[in-house]
């Protein structure tokens, strides 16, 4: 008897993990954490384009005036980023040490 239960016990928890991927919130979540991450490298990408153009201003291959332009534009994209990171359903933070 104790047998035949552990057999459907063991049963019961193989279909829960095959049939997981099968979940509705599978689906979705797959595609929040693919834009989340399109999202970080859009983010670290237009970080670097920052940096890159303030050392063109150093270098002076760009002037005051242009360099004022791209890093407005720039930064309104980089807060357009980050606000739809901020939209997306919160990751899991880890604990407080």
């Amino acid at each position: 008897m104790e047998y035949a239960l552990a057999v459907i016990v063991l049963l019961g928890v193989v279909a829960l993990v095959v049939a997981a991927p099968l979940r509705p919130g599978a689906e979705a979540e797959a595609k929040e954490d693919a834009r989340r991450a399109e999202l970080e490298a859009a983010k670290e990408a237009k970080y670097r384009e920052i940096r890159d153009a303030e050392l063109d201003l150093r270098m002076g291959k760009l002037s005051e005036a242009d360099h004022r332009v791209t890093d407005r534009e720039l930064r309104e994209q980089a807060i357009t980023i980050l606000r739809e990171l901020d939209e997306l359903a919160p990751e899991e933070q880890p604990a407080a040490r």
